[in-house]
C-alpha cells in the first residue's frame, strides 16, 4: 500500500482549528480513496529549527519528522498564505528539505526522486499561484516527482475574516480539484514504486 504524509504549515499550534490542516486532511481523505494510507503532522507542534542540514542536534526533531517524510510515497505540502506568502513554517520546511538533494539511494538515484509530492494551499489573500511555483521548484530541486494538476487552493474574499474551514460546506470547485490532486498523485506514485528512475 502506498504512504503519503501531510506536512501542515499552519502557524496556529494543536489543538486550535487550522484551515491549511483542514484542506490537508481533505487531500488525505480522497487519497485514502486510491488505497493510499495517510497521516497529518502539524510541523508547528514539533522544535524544528532553522538549517539546510538533515540533523542540527540540540533537540531538533526534524529528524523525526524526517523519517515519516522519507517513508512516505506522497507528501502533501500545505501553507496558508500570509502577506501573499507561503508561511514560514513552510519556507523552513523547504530549508530542511535542502539536505536532500545531496542524499542518494544505494543505486545512486537522489532520495526522493521516487516520491510525489501535491500541494495545498488556503488564504484570505492573493498569492496562491506564487505559493504554489515556489513551492513546486523548491520540493522538484530536492527531488520531488510532480503531477499533472497536482495543487489545490482556496482564496477567500480579500480582507474579509471568513476563513476555509468557517465554510459551510466545500466549494465544488476546491472538492473537484482535491479528487483531480489524489488521482493524479496516486497514479504517478504507483507507476513510480512499480518503476523507479533509472540508475546514473
Amino acid at each position: 500500500m502506498l504512504r503519503a504524509v501531510a506536512l501542515t504549515c499552519s502557524l496556529k499550534p494543536s489543538p486550535a482549528e487550522s484551515s491549511t490542516e483542514l484542506l490537508a486532511q481533505q487531500v488525505l481523505d480522497a487519497l485514502a480513496a486510491h488505497d493510499v494510507e495517510g497521516e497529518s503532522v502539524r510541523v508547528v507542534d514539533h522544535d524544528v529549527k532553522p538549517g539546510v542540514d538533515a540533523d542540527m542536534g540540540d533537540g531538533d526533531e526534524w529528524p523525526r519528522l524526517r523519517e515519516r517524510v522519507m517513508a512516505a510515497d506522497i507528501l502533501v505540502f500545505a501553507t496558508p498564505t500570509w502577506m501573499g506568502h507561503m508561511s514560514s513554517v513552510a519556507q523552513r520546511v523547504l530549508e530542511r528539505l535542502d539536505a536532500e538533494i545531496s542524499e542518494t539511494d544505494d543505486a545512486g538515484r537522489p532520495a526522493l526522486a521516487d516520491k510525489v509530492a501535491v500541494i495545498a494551499v488556503v488564504g484570505n489573500e492573493d498569492g496562491a499561484h506564487a505559493i504554489i511555483a515556489d513551492a513546486f521548484q523548491g520540493l522538484a530541486d530536492v527531488g520531488y516527482t510532480i503531477p499533472s494538476q497536482g495543487s489545490v487552493y482556496w482564496n477567500g474574499e480579500a480582507m474579509q475574516r471568513t476563513d476555509y474551514k468557517d465554510l459551510a460546506e466545500t466549494p465544488e470547485k476546491v472538492a473537484t480539484t482535491t479528487q483531480t490532486v489524489a488521482r493524479h498523485a496516486a497514479h504517478l506514485a504507483a507507476l513510480l514504486s512499480a518503476r523507479p528512475y533509472p540508475a546514473p
